[in-house]
């Protein structure tokens, strides 16, 4: 077990200096005839586990050897450094691609002599990058792998992005209808500065965030517009994540159905796909904010909105409830409860139904009133 100390020193090294560790621990091992192999946290279902005290999935203990000398690990063992000598590349480069890029920058015959490719598909380098991100306690944007980009903002905040040899200033309030498109990397040569805005509104589809964009509702109401336009990408989950760490206040405006539900619980807690990377991108103290159920009852109008919740609606409710990380909340028990016996759900566009602009006024009702579920 590494000391706090240790931790430390592991921490204040860069990316760079972690991968030649890597390789220089391996070099050591066939130096001293030993079988070089390195150890990683597992990340299978069962070593994924709710962290009741940070409130995120997080990986457990559990560890996996990936090791030279073994007939079922050697071609593994071998893509994953063959990564992580071409990552090391990308860093002293200063050059990024994606996932994708690497796959091909890897895929080429081993020699003339041997009919076989270090990869045939990306779905055998995915799991690999994984690996070497938990072995070596990094994101893989520090890497310089992007993730897949996705999500737009405005707000009364300014990035300054260091990109190409560029120092490039972007103004949050100047994005006009397009907003400002969030980078999959929202840590490596990035900052946020001048950040005058009191809070963040998630609006999970691109349309109602052009809706309250036109209106400038984020200038009206400061606060920083976010759209994750769908499920939220991991640069626009770090960048929440981020702007929670400034104290700012993060409500989620979704559907009231599952999909709207999952993609609430991915920015809470994370996701179990991405629990290795834990509390970098999930965001505890979000609130959602609606639609609800409650607010069928509230507001007369809805009563004529609402839609039939398919099998496969019902059958995701159910499973949600199963989730401790839900049903420790007796506000979400009784919501998705309601959802399975009324069998109906509400998508958050119905409130454009009354007025095109009511979609600010109930959002802002509903800040004043603290009208959220937790």
């Amino acid at each position: 077990m590494a000391t706090k100390g240790e931790k430390a020193g592991r921490k204040a090294k860069s990316p760079k200096e972690r991968l030649e560790e890597f390789g220089e621990e391996l070099i050591s091992q066939i130096d001293k005839e030993r079988s070089p192999k390195f150890v990683t946290l597992s990340r299978s279902r069962s070593n994924i586990k709710y962290d009741e005290k940070q409130e995120v999935l997080v990986l457990g203990e559990n560890k996996e050897e990936r090791n030279f000398v073994n007939v079922g690990q050697a071609k593994r063992f071998m893509q994953t450094t063959a990564i992580a000598a071409k990552c090391h590349q990308f860093l002293t480069e200063n050059l990024h691609t994606t996932i994708r890029g690497l796959f091909y920058q890897l895929k080429y015959s081993l020699g003339e002599d041997v009919d076989e490719n270090i990869f045939s598909e990306q779905s055998e380098s995915n799991p690999l990058i994984e690996d070497l991100e938990v072995a070596l306690n990094l994101k893989r944007e520090d890497l310089n792998l992007n993730a897949t980009r996705k999500g737009i903002l405005a707000g009364d905040l300014k990035v300054i992005d260091r990109f190409g040899g560029e120092r490039i200033e972007i103004d949050g309030t100047k994005q006009g209808r397009s907003g400002w498109s969030i980078p999959s990397d929202v840590d490596n040569d990035i900052e946020f500065v001048d950040v005058k805005a009191k809070g963040v509104l998630v609006v999970e589809k691109d349309a109602l965030w052009q809706r309250l964009n036109e209106d400038r509702f984020w200038r009206k109401e400061n606060m920083i517009l976010i759209s994750p336009q769908g499920q939220a990408a991991r640069g626009t989950r770090r960048l929440i994540r981020k702007l929670a760490d400034r104290g700012l206040p993060v409500y989620v405006f979704n559907d009231c159905d599952a999909w709207g539900w999952y993609i609430y619980w991915t920015i809470k807690v994370g996701s179990i796909n991405l629990a290795y990377v834990g509390r970098d991108i999930a965001t505890p103290e979000a609130k959602f904010l609606g639609v609800t159920m409650a607010d069928i009852e509230h507001y007369d109008f809805l009563k004529k909105m609402v839609m039939k919740a398919t099998d496969v609606d019902i059958k995701r409710t159910q499973d949600m409830l199963q989730y401790s990380w839900i049903n420790k909340h007796k506000e979400w028990v009784e919501e998705l409860k309601k959802v399975i016996k009324t069998k109906i759900k509400l998508e958050s566009d119905t409130l454009q139904g009354p007025k095109l602009t009511f979609v600010g006024d109930y959002i802002r009702e509903k800040i004043k009133a603290n009208d959220f579920l937790p």
